[in-house]
């Protein structure tokens, strides 16, 4: 039987296109498990596991130019960035996301990269921001007639509208959540706390209690000890706008022992420090400002923790996206070196005929000379190439451990100065708190005349002398800051030691109120002598004064 060529052509290639089908569909199963296992490892909080598979999944996703696997890689390396803490990478990753979801996909991805760049800004306490971002994933949704997002957004516009006590829009945006959370009992629950807030904002407490006096028993359960939190709270500040002040100190108590972070702490002991003071009751509000500092102090120590491994994770990636660099390199310096081998084997092929047909002795020291000359070039370029390898390779290793040691200073000096700067801020809160109890024991005229009261008064004015306390922080602060005065002292030598002092604490961005209450001095005074300083600088408006220290670093 006679069978058409074109067939016979097609039969053969058959197979061939089963094959490319068969190993195509294995690359994109590669990269959806790729980015599977990545999201896992950010579950169980392995970021630096997680970055490298989703490292590996973008790059294959870009290689094949798959937009939808790409958008996901992108997106999850952002939210592990935005776990540790580096909300900068983060937001660079999401954007990279967003420009994707705005070319190549559509408002399903654009709405969900919108959405957690707004809760970086929320994070970030950058409100106008996150409005910005989540209103547009809300339009989206709106488009789309996405119930469940509208309602998602919904509640967290709300939030932030709380926040920046524009009632009537939190209002409108809370309703209609509100309407549409029927088949979602947690989104519903966030519901009804942002509205017991709103209302506590509004000043309609009885709605506001009614709300948490039903939020408060489905808030027991494991796993809403935050929410719970939230609601204690809020409770406490509604007790304390209606003068209940031991009702209101009972329940910040209350909401001290569920088991939070320690953001959540930090809120609920400035919260008990305003109640204590409001009731005039010292003691415990200094006890709770310095539990705030200690709860701040590990805060700070997490913080540095989390830094210190996203720069490892960063290295560990970079060094990942280098050996990947190197084996595309290897793999087309290997192809290269396969094609020259075989056109010179074509081209010894062809002297070696041309040879044979004038002289065989020729031919034979011809083709001698030919692989010596090959040999000694060949050997020649393999030890050029290895020493440029080698020079390359030493040249990054101490690129790497400059940018690192680089890197820990800057840690070390941004973390020496958040200590300072809590230091600075517990005199200046101290001694306004000090100076307050004084002011109150002084006006009492039952205890005016009592020796023991005048006695107390005069160690708690002892305590304001900050002298020893002053010679121990410049102590840390030239540490911390050895070439700042160098400058300053260099370019003004006529500054005496109470400016030097004034102008640390300036330098490390306090305010009038707390600098006076540091000195304790008047804010006035404290004006005064800040203009006086910027006279001596040379500097004709004092505002400008920080901008010119920090030009000193």
């Amino acid at each position: 039987m006679h069978h058409s060529p074109r067939l016979s052509v097609l039969k053969w290639m058959a197979p061939v296109l089963l094959i490319s089908c068969s190993l195509l569909a294995q690359r994109v199963e590669q990269g959806d498990s790729l980015i599977r296992a990545g999201i896992e490892a950010m579950t169980s909080r392995e970021h630096s596991k997680s970055l490298e598979l989703l490292t590996r999944a973008k790059t294959l996703a870009e290689d094949q130019h798959w937009h939808s696997q790409h958008f996901l890689a992108l997106n999850n390396m952002g939210a592990n960035y935005y776990a540790m803490l580096d909300y900068g990478e983060a937001l660079n990753y999401y954007l990279e996301a967003y420009t994707l979801a705005i070319k190549e996909l559509g408002p399903s991805q654009e709405m969900v990269v919108l959405n957690n760049i707004a809760i970086l800004y929320l994070g970030d306490k950058d409100y106008d921001k996150a409005r910005e971002y989540l209103e547009k994933a809300y339009t989206l949704a709106k488009n789309t007639n996405n119930k469940k997002k509208i309602v998602h957004y919904a509640v967290n516009l709300g939030l932030i509208y709380n926040e920046k006590r524009d009632l009537e829009s939190a209002d409108r945006y809370l309703q209609e959540a509100l309407r549409l959370t029927d088949e979602n009992p947690t989104v519903l629950t966030e519901t009804k706390i942002a509205l017991a807030d709103y209302h506590y904002l509004k000043g309609d407490y009885p709605q506001s209690v009614a709300y948490i006096n039903e939020l408060l028993p489905e808030l027991e359960k494991a796993g809403f000890e935050e929410y719970r939190v939230t609601v204690l709270l809020i409770l406490s500040k509604i007790y304390w706008a209606e003068n209940k002040l031991a009702d209101a100190i009972k329940i910040a108590g209350s909401a001290l022992s569920q088991p939070v972070n320690l953001d959540s702490k930090i809120l609920v002991y400035k919260h008990l420090s305003d109640l204590y003071a409001s009731d005039q009751n010292y003691l415990y509000a200094m006890q709770a400002k310095d539990s705030i500092l200690r709860f701040q102090e590990s805060l700070n120590q997490l913080k540095n923790g989390r830094l210190y491994e996203t720069n490892r994770v960063k290295f560990e990636i970079e060094n990942y996206r280098k050996e990947l660099q190197q084996n595309a390199e290897t793999f087309e310096a290997e192809r290269t070196t396969y094609y020259q081998a075989f056109g010179g084997v074509v081209f010894v092929m062809l002297i070696l005929t041309w040879g044979f047909r004038n002289s065989h002795l020729k031919n034979r020291q011809n083709k001698l000379l030919l692989q010596r000359n090959n040999e000694i070039i060949t050997l020649e370029l393999e030890k050029e190439k290895s020493d440029n390898l080698l020079l390359e390779k030493q040249m990054r290793e101490k690129e790497t451990l400059s940018l690192l040691e680089q890197e820990r200073l800057k840690n070390e000096i941004e973390s020496r100065n958040r200590k300072l700067s809590a230091k600075a801020l517990y005199l200046s809160e101290r001694n306004e708190l000090i100076s307050s109890l004084i002011g109150d024991l002084s006006e009492n005229i039952d205890l005016k005349n009592n020796l023991s009261i005048k006695n107390q008064i005069k160690k708690l004015k002892s305590l304001l002398k900050t002298d020893a306390e002053w010679e121990a922080f410049i102590l840390h602060f030239e540490e911390v800051n050895q070439s700042f005065l160098k400058s300053l002292r260099a370019r003004h030598p006529e500054l005496n030691a109470n400016d030097i002092r004034y102008i640390s604490y300036i330098y490390m961005n306090l305010s009038h109120k707390e600098i006076a209450a540091i000195l304790h001095i008047t804010p006035e005074a404290c004006r005064k002598r800040k203009e006086r300083i910027a006279k001596k600088t040379g500097i004709a408006d004092s505002s400008l004064l920080f901008d010119y220290l920090a030009s000193f670093s």
